[in-house]
């Protein structure tokens, strides 16, 4: 093998290396976040989980957020939260398409909807 055979086999070693070390990188950060966000697609539906970009767009420990009719008063509403893993087909990940959000963002660790899933409740205050 001449020396242009070997740096070409290096730069390609070093470059897969990195590849590999970045990929690790973002996927271990993307697991170990303990930040909920909240997706809201152009459908009208409401997600929060943990919202991850790399390497596909992904929200896992998702709840959907439903809005329920006041049974005593019925000009009120509430909101619930509904866990995505009860429901019958309960995805353990959402893959989620970038064309079809309308916004999403970070959720304060101090609001209601986070202390909600916290605490295991299913409607917020």
């Amino acid at each position: 093998m001449n020396n242009k055979n070997l740096v070409i086999v290096c730069i390609c070693i070093t470059i897969i290396a990195l590849a590999v070390a970045a990929s690790t990188y973002f996927q271990t950060r993307a697991n170990s976040s303990n930040d909920y966000s909240v997706v809201y697609l152009t459908s009208g539906e409401v997600y929060v989980g943990h919202l991850s970009s790399f390497p596909r767009l992904t929200l896992t420990d998702a709840y959907l957020i439903q809005i329920v009719k006041d049974s005593t008063d019925a000009t009120k509403s509430s909101f619930q939260l509904a866990p995505l893993s009860q429901t019958i087909w309960s995805p353990k990940v959402i893959y989620l398409n970038h064309d079809h959000i309308v916004f999403s963002g970070p959720i304060s660790e101090t609001s209601q909807v986070v202390e909600t899933i916290k605490n295991g409740s299913s409607a917020p205050k």
